[in-house]
């Protein structure tokens, strides 16, 4: 069996056909469900590589809030890669090709992402990092929205969903992914 007929098999056989808009959708009644931004996009794909829930759950936890809270690159991204890696990832050491293929695959995927919202990094996208602000006004926007250094996330509540961007970035990753995945017709 050719590469793209097992692609072709287990897209089928997962019940996998939507479009950017239903993944983007269900990614984001994921994150309403209470999943960390990566986990919210990997799960709308988790299946089509086998994963059940708890597994891409596990597998993608620790990338939530820019990589454990850290406010680093966006958890939304993380998982963009994942599947990236999952879909065109090299699995021999000495693969070069293969792994700059890989690259410049997830490159595309991110710049994609960055055309959109101006950035790639939690905080910012958060505005965690605001030109002109004071100490105080900083220490008081990391305290909402649960700057670095905080390991517990906020509550999910209206408030919660009405100051942050993440709804629309997680719907964003999730249709970027999966265009791409059809331009690809790597399902």
């Amino acid at each position: 069996m050719s590469e793209s007929e097992g692609k072709d098999e287990r897209a089928a056989k997962s019940g996998i056909d939507r479009t950017g808009r239903e993944a983007s959708e269900r990614a984001q009644e994921f994150f309403r469900e209470g999943y960390n931004c990566c986990q919210s996009v990997f799960l709308v794909f988790g299946e089509r590589y086998g994963f059940d829930r708890e597994t891409a759950c596990r597998l993608s936890a620790s990338f939530g809030g820019g990589v454990g809270r850290l406010r680093q690159i966006c958890g939304a991204v993380s998982a963009m890669a994942m599947v990236c890696g999952l879909e065109t990832g090299a699995v021999r050491g000495e693969d070069q090709e293969g792994k700059a293929f890989n690259y410049e695959n997830v490159q595309k995927l991110a710049a994609r992402f960055e055309r959109e919202t101006g950035s790639l990094i939690c905080r910012e996208l958060l505005g965690l990092d605001r030109a002109g602000q004071d100490e105080k006004e900083k220490e008081a926007d990391e305290a909402m929205k649960g700057g670095m250094g905080r390991f517990r996330p906020q509550a999910r509540d209206e408030r919660y969903y009405a100051s942050r961007p993440c709804m629309r970035l997680i719907g964003l990753a999730a249709e970027i992914l999966q265009r791409w995945l059809d331009e690809e017709r790597r399902i």
